[in-house]
């Protein structure tokens, strides 16, 4: 579970600080959910890919709303790259202890970190629950929910002359039809607030949890933990809480576990045969300018959004090369999503 801890917001300032983090988190969890999803063998998971790839795109749209609120309160948003394995910026973890993020290859260990990632407040403990995947949170902490509701209670009080309209907002002229849209006063920052709360963690009333998004469609916890249970997310009326998994199964074929290496950051290639090296050079230049990309998006460069989608395809396809690429062990890598300038290759 994802926990900030947050000191009250008084400023501008704290919003503008705040609001970064979110940047930092929400493209933080890109590099975790696509190596899971670009090491699924070919021609297998078809469902889970599914639901993956959807996860991941809808993360990329909150990182682009996130910037889109910091742009409109006269921030300049940063999109920074995150060490795997490694912390998310913040305070995040279970007891005070940062959750470490991998790079994991498809597996239950995979779908297991992504739900602590998506875990909200008090998750519903539906019958064919998972096991406990993390301890309780200290009183100190806060889940992804609780961060996004402190932030928007904060903007509900800003009068309307601090909002700047127009400013470098990234809509959905280029990409991402009908999800993206600019902000220029509190109502539009609460209504993407809404979105990135409602499509991660679900939402709740009083005691009653809604696992859908506003769209109707699971959240990404439980996206996740259809793959992780091998069960469909199934409304049951004749269930206290409403929801079970299953009894319909979520088909997932788990790998062999061991053929794909996790955290490749850590692994020397430079003792590696020439093709991998090579493999690994064409995913940290496809992801470097992706970043790049992203970085001019945001920052109000016309067409850049677009441009990070193309580097985007481009990264998938490097990476997909990437997994069939033996090393010396007989065991293969995916990308290690490390940033290289442009002109150096430098790291």
């Amino acid at each position: 579970m994802i926990r900030l801890s947050v000191s009250k917001l008084t400023t501008i300032q704290d919003a503008q600080s705040l609001l970064q983090t979110a940047v930092g988190v929400e493209f933080g969890t890109l590099p975790p959910y696509l190596y899971a999803l670009y090491s699924i063998p070919p021609n297998t998971n078809s469902a889970s890919s599914q639901l993956i790839r959807s996860v991941a795109l809808q993360e990329m749209i909150h990182m682009c709303l996130a910037c889109n609120i910091l742009n409109a309160l006269g921030g300049d948003p940063i999109v920074k790259v995150q060490n795997y394995p490694g912390p998310l910026p913040g305070d995040i973890g279970p007891n005070g202890t940062p959750l470490t993020l991998h790079l994991l290859p498809f597996s239950k260990d995979a779908m297991a970190q992504a739900m602590a990632i998506e875990e909200p407040e008090n998750p519903p403990d539906y019958p064919v629950k998972t096991a406990a995947l993390l301890a309780q949170a200290t009183p100190k902490a806060m889940t992804i929910g609780q961060f996004y509701d402190a932030l928007d209670k904060f903007l509900a009080t800003l009068p309307a002359s601090v909002w700047h309209q127009n400013r470098n907002q990234i809509v959905d002229n280029q990409f991402f039809t009908g999800q993206l849209f600019a902000v220029n006063s509190y109502a539009d920052a609460h209504n993407a607030i809404t979105q990135i709360v409602s499509e991660g963690e679900g939402t709740s009333e009083g005691s009653e949890y809604n696992p859908l998004d506003f769209q109707d469609q699971p959240a990404h916890y439980f996206r996740f933990g259809e793959i992780f249970n091998e069960r469909v997310l199934t409304r049951d009326p004749g269930s206290s809480l409403g929801y079970t998994w299953g009894p319909e199964k979520f088909d997932v074929s788990w790998p062999t576990a061991g053929h794909v290496i996790s955290d490749p950051s850590q692994h020397n290639f430079s003792q590696e045969p020439q093709a991998a090296q090579d493999a690994q050079a064409a995913c940290n230049t496809a992801f470097s300018s992706m970043v790049d990309a992203l970085q001019r998006a945001v920052t109000g460069t016309e067409g850049a959004l677009g441009e990070a989608a193309r580097f985007m395809f481009d990264l998938r396809m490097a990476a997909l090369h990437a997994f069939t690429v033996p090393l010396n062990s007989g065991q293969v890598a995916g990308p290690a999503f490390l940033y290289v300038t442009a002109s150096t290759g430098d790291k």
